[in-house]
């Protein structure tokens, strides 16, 4: 540990009681007034008070020390930061670092889940706290106390800064530096203080500093602005953060600055400060990508974390989620050679994203028989919840979809499908036999107009797959648009289907299902057959809001098909 030098501090008098606890502001209070008011905690600026001996209690000394390298990340626009990715940080409490029962400098981290090397001494009346990054903490656990000190004392020290620095201003800002000056303590009356980081963070420490005492950042790339975040990070500088957070938010989004503010460290993410960008990100990824099918090979080609922010979205593209699930299961296959690996996350990440109870039950009884997803009966879970929420009534299963709308958890929430969902009802006695339900919303009925075509799922009867479809037609008779309903044979296989069919919907004031047209037709694959002005009246008066075709603004069609016996 290096001892004081007179060089490097001028002698000034110091009066103790200047920096005393009473004179400092909770940063806790000045941070709920920030989010109250939505901005700074102040307007007041500094500045001038920045590194200047008339108007400071203590001296800080950076020491600036070499590291390993860390993780850089480039996007497209040749922006770089460099930070250790992946480690697991945790804060220390200040008042930690100062009471220790010896003066080893080094902070003792036999513990499991710590995973920084935090040194402290007390030498000629100067603070000394060391900041730095450590292995994990499974290695740190595995260590000894002896390897612990070698490991921690090789840093060498590169360069010396010295800034004069106020306590009262930092300690406003910061619920580090306010504990650090605060805690009740012999060290915090110290005039000196010393800290030690990393080459890579010099730059934006000074940065950080001179916003805490002027609200303003010398940084503009996106790089810098990131580095100052991971400062303000580690010196728990939240008006910072949230400033940094801002800026990153008004520079051009691009896929690879999306993924990399997704990619930040955990604790970070976790930052309410940083939660508007990282949900800019998110949005961002879900627009560009909600059609996965358009950009499949670029989609493929994300991380896990870009992959998590479009299959959150309810907006995202697709024939049905079906096909979400085939494209999670190709995706983790690519990305996952291991079995268990890819089991893991696929249980604990991604299939919490599909949308389940919106699955075709055949598609479903396939999932059960998925290896991939054979995780501790995380399969079987989903699947079952599936299949009670087809089981409910369509009342209930809007009252479920409608809890969810604000809560995480959207696995009921029907997205943007190409295709309709359908609740199907199968019978096997006295005759082979369907009942399909398929609910449309007035807004979707009315994008149809004025020749548009809407589609179902995909659902079977003996083994034969079938579709209905809902149009806007021009009534040959009476040269007005009409709402239309149709039944299709999926075009797979050559056999021939006799089936009876009937085509009903829910009609007010009753609310009871109403027969509106019934035949029988002999299928084979691509052919469909139905109505063409299915309630007999022109589009105006079904669409318009004194329709009784629709209850709740949204209408309710039947189909039931029957194989017709020999």
């Amino acid at each position: 540990m290096m001892k004081n030098s007179n060089a490097l501090l001028p002698d000034q008098p110091i009066n103790h009681h200047e920096s005393s606890k009473s004179e400092f502001v909770d940063p806790a209070l000045v941070m709920e007034s920030e989010r109250s008011h939505g901005g700074t905690s102040s307007e007041s600026d500094f500045g001038f008070a920045f590194n200047d001996i008339n108007f400071s209690d203590r001296l800080l000394r950076i020491e600036v020390i070499n590291e390993n390298p860390g993780v850089t990340t480039a996007n497209s626009d040749g922006v770089t930061t460099t930070w250790a990715r992946h480690s697991k940080r945790r804060r220390e409490n200040v008042s930690d670092l100062i009471d220790l029962p010896d003066e080893n400098h080094v902070l003792n981290v036999n513990q499991p889940d710590t995973d920084d090397d935090v040194a402290y001494g007390n030498q000629d009346k100067e603070t000394y706290v060391v900041l730095e990054e450590s292995p994990s903490g499974d290695e740190a656990a595995n260590i000894n106390d002896s390897n612990r000190s070698k490991d921690c004392s090789p840093a060498t020290v590169v360069r010396v800064k010295t800034l004069h620095i106020s306590s009262p201003i930092l300690a406003s800002k910061s619920p580090f530096f306010y504990k650090l000056f605060s805690n009740g303590m012999r060290e915090s009356e110290e005039r000196h203080v010393t800290l030690r980081i990393n080459a890579s963070e010099e730059d934006a420490l000074m940065d950080l500093l001179n916003f805490m005492y002027s609200n303003t950042l010398k940084a503009t790339a996106p790089s810098a602005l990131l580095d100052v975040l991971m400062a303000a990070d580690k010196f728990e500088v939240a008006s910072c953060m949230r400033h940094c957070s801002r800026l990153l938010r008004n520079l051009p989004m691009t896929p690879e600055s999306a993924l990399l503010y997704l990619d930040l460290p955990h604790t970070i993410l976790m930052a309410d400060a940083v939660q508007p960008l990282t949900d800019a990100a998110k949005q961002y990824l879900a627009d560009r990508y909600k059609d996965i099918t358009k950009f499949q090979e670029e989609v493929m080609a994300l991380p896990l974390s870009g992959i998590e922010a479009i299959l959150a979205s309810d907006d995202l593209q697709v024939a049905s989620e079906d096909i979400v699930f085939d494209f999670v299961l190709k995706w983790a296959k690519q990305h996952y050679n291991r079995l268990e690996e890819r089991r893991e996350v696929l249980a604990t990440r991604l299939a919490p994203l599909i949308r389940f109870p919106c699955m075709s039950c055949r598609k479903l009884k396939k999932v059960l028989n998925c290896n991939d997803f054979q995780q501790e009966g995380a399969c079987n879970k989903l699947v079952l919840e599936a299949v009670f929420y087809k089981a409910e009534t369509p009342h209930r299963q809007r009252l479920l979809a409608a809890e969810e709308t604000s809560s995480l958890n959207r696995c009921f929430v029907e997205r943007a499908y190409k295709y309709r969902p359908v609740k199907v009802v199968d019978f096997v006695l006295p005759q082979p036999q369907c009942v399909v339900y398929m609910d449309l919303k007035r807004e979707e009925c009315a994008s149809l107009f004025p020749s548009g075509r809407m589609y179902s799922q995909a659902f079977h009867l003996g083994e034969q797959g079938f579709f209905l479809s809902a149009h806007c037609n021009m009534d040959q008779q009476n040269s007005f648009h009409c709402f239309g309903m149709f039944l299709g044979m999926q075009d797979k296989g050559s056999e021939s289907f006799a089936l009876d069919y009937e085509f009903a919907a829910r009609c007010s004031p009753t609310n009871e299902f109403v027969s509106k047209y019934r035949g029988n037709y002999t299928f084979t694959g691509g052919k469909a057959v139905g109505y063409r002005n299915l309630f007999g009246i022109p589009w105006t008066s079904f669409i318009g809001e004194d329709s009784i075709f629709f209850i709740k603004d949204v209408l309710y069609l039947r189909a039931e098909l029957t194989i017709r016996q020999p």
